[in-house]
């Protein structure tokens, strides 16, 4: 390609990075003084290769995180789109410890932790059910249940740069409704230049090994290698990646909040807690085969493989106050702000928890491009993507107590547990040794089997997910004017997602109600101190499996068959886009008018359940949206750059919500007549639809900083809330009880479209090297930007809802130095309370009132600059430095009322990276 011709020789590897990805130009890799002239085949403001850099001592070499910044901020100045962007600092090596903290320090950006990991993103205060990720370009599988994916699937070290759409274009296909994320690996004949590198790093959580047999210590340790031949027309890039580190969390649960006598003030209804201690093992293997055939044609062809092991033990203890015998003393008890902030309960029969949690999934993606770039103005590709997530997890209970059943405290010891509430999760007191293994026994403590002993229960999960997507395009360069090139599209995307639910009670052998711990299996108590509790007996339960200590009785109930799906869904996407670009004297228009239309096929497989039992059936629905987008950037001589965007956006509903999992039957309460009604899964639903309108004022400093306003406005034409539908029973058999002549017309609760709403709010983002305002302050400046967004969206009832992952707030901040080699940066991320999404026991989600959270990074490093250590970099880094928590309360009126408070502690990483 002739750009790749200009650029792709010569160039250092440290300083080019991977700014080529996706057609960019490196004008920010080596960045000239204004005494430097250009070179006569390049553009203005470029200076490419050593023998010029030697002709001119005024060039100056950017690299490492202000290279990053550069290519970001020249993204953005240049991309037609309203774009946010971070780029890899050096092959190998993005700017945080994963792809999700990196995204989450742009403008309008920011994460939701899991484990103390920031695994998924919210773009403008929305949660990831809102948004789309793309790798190079194509739709992908998830590891979860639904379409956000979770970033801890893709290795860091294989990513060379992640852009997110605010904004779409009709040739983006697979965008979402706050924003599109394309991840972005290397391509070879754009980097230009042989080079291997390694790196590894050392990590340390200063929680330490919470439970026994966890670790406190892990590493990762990844390769690349890039090179050229055939005269530099065919490129490969190998890249690999391994991860083994501990991730160490403290956690306090309550149940809930109730007033235990009548006088007004909630205790706690009960607490569920645990030491979580999680293993998480990754491998990555990424390679990209480019081969130019010709001056004008490209091949690519890239893959990449992702073996995710996400291995978790938790142990504590659950303590019931609100059932199961448990009595409120008042005596002493102290209430502020309506909450009880000490008092006690008699009778409680623990249960004593260790339980086991472990995830594996491997991902499969790759494509195959091929890409025309005529001499005449035309052109054309063909592009293949895959993808396919194969994942297995397996939840594992285990319990144990003082004896069976709290129905018989004559024959059980119970506790009396004491509490005290200073807003930062409750601490408890304790009579009972529950470290003791002649005290603790294998049981169904609070009878939770009902006729069965129930010591303990396994939820296995099964789920496929597989897609492939076809795209074809063309385009022809013009001259008419305003209108510069005519691009036209078509795109076929087929996905298909199941979950197998495989469920079964863990009992004692023989019918026996209890039965003392095997010492064989016996580990180390583990502490509950920071609960204020005794220690707790400690075992793996995989250990009692293995040994028949207990064993399965299957569940095959309604409640097991109804988590299961099947969903099918083929998209055929055609667009067609025309791309403008016109000079009025000192300012230049540039952009894009296109429309895509998208039919769209779904069908769902599930169970329904009928008077005779389960029954499998197939549901769905067709339908069509139209999108009209329109992206202008009135780009100045002055590098001020207004730019509008209007679109109509789309983001199809959460898969677990198009399930079937039905089940009905009469309701002789109905006012009239008795009705069919049930509730399930929406084989019929509808995608959210907006339309919206951005505007944005940007103020560069050439390719190097920039501020920047973002005013946006969503008009919620359609949203997704639970509610109540009519729905029609008629290929359904008859409930029990059905008269003749029962309208087979009824309701149905479930989610559904409502209509009505809006969204709106405001970024600020800059990108400023303090040589800008004085070369004495060179190599020090700040990045960041801080957004709010305020929400209006009513349900079927036309109540203003909450919506799943907003918060109002956003910000960020990085304040840096990096020069002569030596780098230092500390940043800061907030985002202000938010209704999050969580994982349960079951595979299903729980939605929890998340308050806000202030999170501190930094980092220092070097990189020597000459001698036989040339080429070696060396970092450390600090995360969550003020070990911020996560906390939810059940009511944000009373703070008093936690219900979640996590410590994540501190993570220290140390860690070097090595150019041969």
């Amino acid at each position: 390609m002739a750009i790749r011709n200009k650029f792709h020789r010569g160039v250092s590897a440290g300083a080019f990075a991977i700014a080529m990805i996706g057609g960019l130009t490196p004008a920010g890799v080596l960045a000239q003084t204004t005494q430097a002239e250009p070179q006569d085949d390049q553009d203005e403001g470029q200076l490419v290769g050593d023998e010029q850099q030697d002709k001119d001592e005024n060039v100056i070499i950017v690299s490492g995180f202000r290279e990053s910044l550069e290519n970001a901020v020249r993204e953005k100045k240049e991309n037609d789109q309203i774009v946010e962007s971070v780029s890899a600092e050096d092959i190998g090596k993005l700017p945080d410890n994963s792809i999700g903290e990196s995204i989450a320090r742009l403008p309008g950006v920011t994460s939701q932790r899991a484990n103390g990991r920031a695994n998924i993103i919210a773009i403008r205060g929305f949660g990831p059910d809102f948004s789309t990720t793309l790798l190079n370009g194509r739709e992908q599988t998830s590891t979860n249940d639904n379409r956000g994916i979770e970033f801890d699937q893709f290795p860091s070290e294989v990513v060379s740069q992640v852009v997110i759409y605010k904004s779409p274009s009709a040739s983006v296909v697979g965008q979402g409704l706050v924003g599109t994320v394309d991840v972005r690996t290397i391509r070879p004949l754009e980097y230009g230049r042989q080079v291997l590198a390694v790196g590894a790093r050392g990590s340390w959580a200063d929680l330490g090994a919470l439970n026994a047999g966890s670790k406190e210590f892990g590493y990762r340790a990844n390769a690349t290698y890039v090179d050229q031949f055939a005269d530099d027309t065919i490129g490969i890039s190998l890249a690999a990646a391994y991860v083994d580190e501990p991730y160490q969390v403290q956690e306090f649960n309550a149940w809930g909040y109730f007033d235990p006598n009548g006088s007004g003030n909630q205790a706690p209804s009960g607490s569920k807690s645990f030491v979580t201690s999680t293993q998480l093992k990754r491998l990555g293997l990424n390679g990209t085969l480019q081969w130019e055939a010709t001056p004008n044609l490209m091949v690519t062809v890239d893959a990449l493989y992702s073996n995710f092991k996400d291995e978790q033990i938790k142990r504590g203890i659950e303590l019931p106050f609100s059932y199961f015998g448990a009595t409120f003393d008042p005596t002493g008890a102290t209430a502020e702000d309506g909450v009880y902030t000490s008092g006690a309960f008699d009778n409680v029969q623990g249960v004593v928890r260790n339980d086991r949690f472990d995830k594996e999934a491997d991902l499969y993606s790759g494509g195959l491009n091929i890409d025309y770039q005529g001499d005449d103005g035309w052109s054309a590709f063909f592009d293949f993507g895959y993808s396919r997530t194969d994942r297995v997890e397996t939840s594992l209970q285990s319990y144990a107590g003082t004896g069976y059943n709290w129905r018989t405290p004559e024959t059980d010891p119970t506790d009396r547990i004491t509490f005290t509430n200073d807003g930062t999760g409750l601490v408890f007191g304790n009579q009972l040794d529950y470290s003791d293994p002649n005290l603790i026994v294998l049981t169904d403590p609070l009878g939770w089997g009902g006729g069965n002993v129930q010591t303990g229960y396994e939820n296995l999960r099964y789920v496929d997910d597989e897609l492939k997507q076809f795209r074809v395009g063309i385009g022809k360069e013009v001259d008419a004017g305003l209108l510069h090139k005519i691009n036209l599209g078509l795109a076929y995307t087929d996905r298909d997602k199941a979950l197998d639910a495989d469920e079964s009670l863990l009992v004692l052998p023989g019918g026996a109600t209890e039965a003392p711990i095997p010492s064989s299996v016996l580990l180390d108590p583990t502490q509950l101190s920071y609960l204020g509790l005794s220690p707790i007996v400690s075992y793996d339960p995989r250990d009692l499996l293995a040994g028949n200590f207990i064993v399965r009785q299957d569940n095959n109930g309604d409640f097991v068959l109804s988590k299961e799906y099947s969903v099918a869904e083929d998209l055929m996407t055609a667009y067609a886009q025309l791309d403008l670009e016109q000079d009025f004297g000192g300012a230049r228009l540039t952009g894009n008018i296109g429309v895509q239309a998208i039919n769209t096929e779904q069908k769902s497989t599930g169970y329904i359940f009928t008077p005779t039992g389960p029954q499998l059936i197939t549901l769905g629905t067709n339908y069509w949206d139209v999108l009209p987008s329109m992206n202008l950037s009135l780009r100045f001589d002055s590098d001020l750059v207004l730019r509008l965007a209007v679109s109509r956006q789309i983001m199809r509903p959460k898969l677990d919500d198009l399930r079937v999992a039905i089940s009905y039957g009469i309701d002789n309460s109905a006012p009239s007549m008795p009705i069919i009604r049930g509730g399930g899964g929406n084989p019929y639903l509808r995608p959210y639809r907006a339309n919206a309108v951005d505007f944005n004022i940007e103020k560069y400093f050439g390719t190097s900083g920039f501020v920047g306003l973002q005013l946006y406005y969503k008009d919620i034409k359609e949203f997704i809330y639970g509610g109540r539908v009519p729905f029609d029973f008629s290929a359904f058999p008859a409930p029990t009880g059905a008269t003749p002549g029962l309208p087979t017309l009824g309701t149905l609760d479930t989610q559904i479209n409502t209509g009505g709403g809006s969204f709106y709010g405001a970024e600020f983002a800059f990108t400023l090297p303090f040589d800008v305002f004085s070369q004495a302050l060179d190599g020090f400046g700040i990045t960041g930007g801080a957004g709010y967004t305020e929400t209006k969206v009513k349900d079927q009832n036309g109540v203003i809802g909450t919506i799943p992952g907003y918060s109002k707030w956003v910000a960020n901040g990085t304040a840096y130095y990096e020069k002569n080699g030596f780098n230092v940066r500390g940043s800061a991320r907030y985002r202000s309370g938010f209704q999050g999404d969580f994982g349960n026991f079951d595979g299903q989600t729980a939605r929890k009132q998340a308050l806000e959270e202030l999170i501190i990074d930094a980092q220092i490093g070097y990189e020597f600059q000459g001698g036989a250590l040339e080429g070696l970099s060396v970092y450390l880094q600090g995360q969550n430095l003020t070990d911020e928590p996560f906390v939810s309360v059940a009511d944000p009126s009373r703070p008093l009322t936690v219900t979640d408070y996590q410590s994540y502690g501190r993570r220290f990483l140390a860690g070097f990276t090595y150019k041969f």
